[in-house]
């Protein structure tokens, strides 16, 4: 258990300077990485000035914009990486992006904190450039780098070890680090020999007034009974080759030929995923939207009966919390997914548990919910209730402030004269306020 003073926690009103802030992210563009932009909007809310630099995708092409008072510098990546030499030029290319667009930032308007997401775990590089000057480094922890790079390339080995040594080096370079998850402080206190005092959990809850609950759009079934969704990255990670063979079984085994799949979202995998669904004549089973607005992801989850998240068990999944199992229980949607432990903990009696990497019985559990409308509706409410009370944005955005808090007292004198009229203990991703005696 962390103990915060109030003074970690009052708003940025009567401050010695400007708080100012430099996030990077380096998979996504901003605003659609929504746990970034949550960060940044929430922060520039708090009066700090908030800068971000990150990657160009499809619809965010302009170079520099600034959306809600947030300054966005974003910069030009080659093609999703693809082998060891893809990630090198990739990430090569990043940092130099990223280091030039710092360098500009710190020239127009400074900053005092570097908030670094990963992966890859390399932009402590860029803090190191900066800590001479005084600025921090803070780490937020998306992904766990290591076992990522497991589940990609199916081995360890040397390139493993090499992102186990970057991952410790970016926990040392960390003053203060957020993690998305229990599990991800456990890490950072474990492999990363963090304080964990330091290290706060800031769940990726999503904004449940961004999520609208709408009538269903019934064309988007294209005549079928039944509308399964998804929504996410086609990546190798994700299981959809283990969905395909769930259809298959579905379509071709069960004989249900009623289903259709409603996939929003694009990634490394997509192109591969299309032509193995065409090479098994499953195409009319399927709808592949691409990376899409989020007006066509809310019609096609506020239409589908159930949703899935057919990530495949392996280390990295297995300790990891899944964007769209919070943004489909913010939509009342029941789920079916694989075993997993932060599975689990996020949606609980939200979902239902298909075997590890069962194909089968993951098309089964999906027919039996779809037979089965009042579980479905159930089910569906108990996800929306977890969402409004533990896990939506509403209750990470108090515990993001309480650790800039924790991260500025570094920087600026606090006077102690005075204790404080209020104590806040943190522990895993609550905040709770008693009276001081």
């Amino acid at each position: 258990m962390q103990v915060l003073t109030g003074k970690d926690i009052e708003a940025a009103v009567e401050r010695p300077f400007d708080r100012r802030v430099l996030i990077i992210v380096e998979n996504l563009p901003v605003p659609f990485d929504r746990r970034v932009w949550s960060e940044a909007t929430t922060l520039r809310a708090a009066g700090y000035t908030v800068s971000v630099i990150c990657p160009t995708g499809k619809g965010f092409e302009k170079l520099y914009e600034e959306l809600d008072g947030i300054h966005i510098y974003r910069h030009p990546l080659p093609l999703d990486a693809r082998g060891l030499f893809g990630y090198i030029r990739e990430y090569s290319s990043a940092l130099y992006h990223e280091l030039r667009l710092a360098l500009k930032i710190r020239r127009e308007r400074g900053f005092h904190v570097i908030h670094g997401c990963n992966p890859p775990d390399l932009i402590f590089l860029i803090a190191w450039i900066f800590r001479p000057f005084g600025v921090k480094f803070l780490f937020d922890h998306h992904d766990i780098c290591p076992e990522l790079y497991e589940a990609k390339f199916g081995r360890r080995g040397l390139l493993y070890k090499l992102t186990r040594f970057f991952e410790k080096l970016t926990f040392r370079s960390a003053t203060i680090s957020i993690a998305t998850n229990a599990s991800y402080r456990d890490i950072a206190v474990s492999r990363g020999e963090m304080n964990a005092d330091d290290v706060f959990i800031v769940r990726s809850g999503p904004k449940i007034e961004k999520l609208q609950i709408r009538p269903p759009t019934p064309a988007l079934k294209k005549g079928f009974a039944h509308l399964v969704g998804y929504v996410g990255v086609i990546g190798q990670q994700e299981g959809m080759d283990l969905l395909v063979d769930a259809v298959d079984h579905i379509v071709n085994t069960m004989q249900r030929t009623d289903v259709h799949f409603g996939i929003v979202g694009g990634g490394p995998e997509l192109a591969t995923i299309v032509e193995d669904v065409e090479a098994r004549g499953l195409s009319r089973y399927f709808t592949f939207t691409g990376r899409a607005p989020d007006e066509v992801m809310l019609d096609m989850l506020n239409t589908a009966d159930v949703c899935i998240n057919p990530d495949r068990v392996n280390p990295m999944n297995d300790l990891s919390t899944m964007n769209k199992i919070l943004e489909y229980m913010t939509l009342k949607k029941p789920i079916v997914q694989f075993e997993t432990r932060e599975g689990r903990v996020s949606a609980g009696a939200a979902s239902v548990y298909a075997g590890r990497n069962d194909a089968r019985d993951f098309g089964e559990k999906i027919v039996a919910l779809l037979d089965d409308p009042m579980k479905r509706e159930v089910m569906g409410e108990v996800g929306r209730q977890r969402i409004l009370s533990a896990f939506s944005w509403e209750h990470s955005a108090p515990v993001l402030l309480a650790a800039y808090e924790r991260l500025f007292r570094t920087i600026e004198p606090v006077a102690q004269e005075n204790p404080p009229e209020e104590m806040v203990y943190v522990a895993d991703d609550q905040v709770r306020i008693r009276a001081s005696r």
